[in-house]
């Protein structure tokens, strides 16, 4: 047996992660670039400093006030009558989608998404030794609904990953694929992240409003991006009471503490004010969209507080340049494009005046529309 003794489908591959280089503008991993007002920061505190008079004692392990914050949330952003049986919370929603994969994958058993998709999805699979499949997106990123029908019927996952909007690329999934999927897959989980959903378009509808009609359907979301709290971890979901019971299972005990805990509430006490930039970052980021069309990029048409732009013959040569002064982006998607995230107005005239210097010797090669 090697040294450490490591299992052999870890051997070779390294941690996930974007990189974090100290530059003035870093618009790599989609972060709410305005953060908490003092206001807001006050209460965070104060609720902090509450439980920490508690310490010695364990938090609610059922976290039931959080759990109705959460819910009275959600039923206002799209939400039909959920209850907070149906919700559901954990350290950041990367911990919501393990538990998800621990109660229902395993040997034997496949979990199934559509690339270009989030890069986390398959080591989900692989920690939870979840066999994965990633069928393909069409051109535009959108997805065949035959063709997903299909292969979902023929494989029966017994879970279904899609985030909407779809992070790299920024497409959300319209009502009907996501029925689609849920009818398709019988009793297997269609889990719809919605990390940035309240980053959505007018008129682009939260899954959530299906929940009473697909019993398989589960619903995730974040208080990372919107909510500006990516430092605290906190990610939730909605589904079935069944399907939130079963994830209870594997939980492990007590963990959300109580300071995560309070810190959350707090920021639900705040949410108006913390997501009052959200329209400021949707114009932000569609005023991104045509300005990288003028300059000749193909660029998916976004839902999400980050647009995904190209296409480059040599992309690490442009996120190079652009560090190089700078500005941080995401080398990532497919081969030939880049992500940037949606910043501050001063942030965004950065990176434009930056792109445009880089691709006056690095181009783009295609106009392809992606809307």
């Amino acid at each position: 047996m090697p040294w450490p003794p490591l299992r052999d489908a870890l051997v070779g591959d390294e941690p996930y992660g974007a990189p974090q280089l100290d530059v003035p503008v870093q618009l790599n991993t989609n972060e709410n670039p305005y953060g908490p007002s003092p206001a807001a920061a006050d209460d965070v505190a104060a609720a902090v400093r509450e439980a920490a008079l508690g310490l010695n004692r364990y938090p609610d392990r059922e976290f039931s006030a959080l759990r109705r914050g959460l819910t009275d949330y959600l039923n206002s952003d799209g939400g039909r009558d959920l209850t907070p049986d149906m919700v559901w919370a954990a350290n950041g929603s990367n911990e919501v989608m393990m538990q998800i994969l621990q109660a229902f994958g395993g040997p034997g058993r496949t979990a199934l998404s559509f690339a270009p998709t989030y890069a986390m999805y398959p080591e989900y699979a692989r920690n939870s030794l979840t066999e994965w499949v990633a069928a393909r997106r069409e051109d535009d990123f959108s997805l065949d609904l035959d063709k997903a029908r299909q292969l979902v019927q023929e494989l029966q996952p017994a879970v279904v990953l899609l985030p909407s909007p779809n992070n790299p690329t920024g497409t959300a999934l319209p009502p009907e694929a996501v029925s689609m999927l849920c009818e398709a897959a019988g009793n297997g989980l269609v889990v719809i992240d919605e990390a940035y959903g309240e980053f959505r378009r007018d008129g682009v509808p939260s899954a959530l409003e299906l929940i009473d009609t697909h019993r398989n359907l589960v619903v995730t979301r974040t208080m990372s991006k919107a909510f500006a709290l990516a430092g605290a971890r906190l990610g939730y979901l909605a589904a079935r009471q069944e399907v939130v019971d079963a994830i209870r299972i594997v939980r492990l005990p007590y963990h959300l503490s109580a300071v995560t805990q309070a810190t959350a509430l707090a920021a639900l006490r705040h949410a108006p004010e913390l997501l009052g930039r959200v329209a400021d970052l949707r114009i932000e980021r569609d005023s991104t969209v045509e300005w990288l069309r003028d300059q000749g990029c193909a660029v998916a048409d976004s839902d999400a507080n980050f647009v995904l732009f190209g296409t480059f013959a040599d992309r690490h040569a442009v996120w190079q340049a652009l560090l190089d002064a700078g500005v941080l982006i995401r080398e990532t998607g497919p081969e030939g494009w880049l992500r940037v995230s949606v910043g501050t107005g001063e942030e965004m005239a950065a990176f434009r005046a930056a792109l445009t210097d880089v691709i006056a010797t690095h181009p783009p090669t295609t106009v392809k529309e992606t809307r």
